[in-house]
């Protein structure tokens, strides 16, 4: 990345970030590091995990929200404050709040999930539901903000959100010194940006890689523009990331200190996500993974050790059961055909025994008699198959067609 010149001071500094760590003491954990021994035989170099998804609330958020709110003044405090989010901003908000005594009220789109509703409300906070799309949600919290004088917290593009969210950074440092490459999700740009400034203060040589779903990617034509960019209905499963125009404050900070922002698909994220549950044992929701889903995409294009920052946990329940589903599928061990067969007693029964020989499981089983594209004495039956990889599945197209099965897809 072409990094530009300027002679304007920064507007979050190392000495903010600093700050921010001595606000933080004893409200923020620190988060532990846990090595990866997969992902660092697949790069080559030691990896590690930077476990936001352990942090109270259950993501970073709640380091930024607290650095902000705690820098109120007294009046402004009075007033409340008010926040917009679908999930962990929300949480972080409503749990600096009641730590600082600081009445909130959180907006939230109709759809938020329950379980984040709920633990939103346990924090303290006043939630009201509003549009059905962030940016409804959002113009909705601004509004109150005005008629009520209530301080809106925003969830990325303020310094000291960004302060806040770079002790991450140097925690990085201290419990990985020999670090030579972080990666980092990207929506807004808070943490990459917090996280940015403390390290390149400290060690300039360390490389930032930011990473963001291909179908929310704002910042490489934003960065490209030079100034921040709308895109138009950014769409992925990691809400988390899910911003559809960066924050001013952070782009200016990622184009200046970040060196490189990659993008993932989908299965990439489902996968990762997949990982970090099978392998490391830790919930981590689809933006969280974004940085393990950027490493399992190009192992060789990352010079270790790496710390990849597995930034938040709160994941609904719903959801974690279609990505890990979806996840399964993208590794090849998850395999959803549908087979024409004679309609006939014992022709589920004779279908079910070829799949045992090959010793495919099956979940799910769906059998469609009436149908126009079938024939009269045909039926067509749908499976849901747990397999054990790519080539268990080529072995059992091969063995439903050499039973003389039709399989349609």
């Amino acid at each position: 990345m072409n990094h530009r010149t300027t002679t304007t001071l920064p507007p979050v500094t190392l000495d903010d970030v600093r700050g921010a760590r001595k606000m933080l003491t004893g409200v923020a954990r620190v988060t532990a590091m846990e090595g990866s021994r997969r992902l660092s035989q697949l790069v080559g170099a030691p990896v590690h995990f930077k476990c936001e998804n352990l942090q109270r609330t259950g993501s970073f958020k709640l380091r930024g929200a607290y650095v902000r709110i705690a820098g109120l003044l007294p009046e402004q405090r009075a007033a409340g404050v008010v926040a917009a989010s679908a999930g962990n901003h929300a949480q972080g908000v409503a749990l600096a709040s009641s730590l600082l005594g600081v009445r909130s009220t959180v907006f939230m789109p109709k759809g938020a999930p329950l379980p984040k509703i709920s633990a939103t409300e346990d924090y303290g906070a006043e939630v009201r539901l509003h549009g059905h799309v962030v940016d409804e949600t959002l113009a909705a919290a601004q509004e109150y903000a005005e008629r009520t004088g209530a301080v809106f917290i925003h969830p990325f593009d303020h310094p000291d959100i960004i302060a806040g969210q770079g002790t991450v950074g140097l925690e990085i440092l201290e419990q990985c010194p020999e670090v030579r490459t972080i990666v980092v999700g990207i929506g807004g740009g808070g943490l990459a940006a917090g996280i940015a400034v403390a390290v390149k203060a400290l060690r300039p040589d360390v490389r930032i890689v930011g990473v963001q779903a291909e179908g929310a990617a704002a910042y490489p034509p934003s960065l490209a523009a030079g100034r921040p960019v709308a895109i138009e209905h950014p769409a992925t499963m990691a809400d988390g990331i899910k911003v559809g125009r960066p924050g001013d404050v952070p782009f200016a900070l990622v184009e200046e200190l970040v060196d490189e922002v990659r993008t993932v698909g989908e299965d990439a994220l489902s996968t990762a996500l997949l990982l970090c549950l099978e392998r490391a044992k830790l919930v981590v929701e689809p933006a969280g993974a974004s940085p393990v889903a950027a490493l399992l995409s190009e192992p060789g294009a990352f010079e270790g050790p790496v710390v990849a920052v597995l930034s938040g946990g709160n994941v609904d329940p719903l959801l974690m059961q279609r990505i890990l589903r979806h996840g399964l599928s993208a590794q090849g061990r998850y395999l959803a055909v549908r087979v024409r067969l004679t309609d006939r007693p014992g022709a589920l029964a004779a279908l079910l025994g070829v799949l045992s020989v090959v010793d495919a499981n099956v979940l799910d089983v769906s059998h469609v008699r009436t149908d126009p594209r079938l024939g009269l004495t045909e039926a067509e039956v749908e499976l849901h198959l747990e397999t054990k990889g790519p080539a268990h599945c080529a072995e059992v197209g091969q063995a439903l067609s050499g039973a003389g099965y039709t399989v349609i897809g």
